[in-house]
């Protein structure tokens, strides 16, 4: 069977996961839920890689091409991109 080719969501996920922004967004998810300090998991420690992870992980999939593909995937990484944008919104206002 030839692999999955990625649509619209995986080009959507890639850009997302270069996004210094988003990234930053990870690492203070983290630190809330696991209830760390900044030393302890400082701002910039999410790397590319680690938001691609993390992505997958989070949607349960190999490959951010299946988020064409897969339904929950899709469902998750949607879910996951409104609670960004909340959170984005919410660091413009305190800016």
């Amino acid at each position: 069977m030839p692999p999955v080719k990625g649509g619209r969501l995986a080009r959507t996920a890639a850009m997302l996961c270069q996004d210094e922004l988003f990234r930053l967004y990870l690492d203070r998810r983290k630190r809330h839920k696991f209830d760390l300090t900044p030393s302890q998991l400082p701002d910039g420690t999410h790397n590319e890689q680690d938001a691609r992870d993390w992505l997958c992980q989070a949607c349960r999939i190999e490959s951010r091409a299946e988020l064409d593909h897969n339904p929950y995937a899709a469902a998750t990484f949607k879910g996951i991109r409104t609670r960004y944008g909340r959170w984005r919104t919410t660091q413009r206002s305190q800016a």
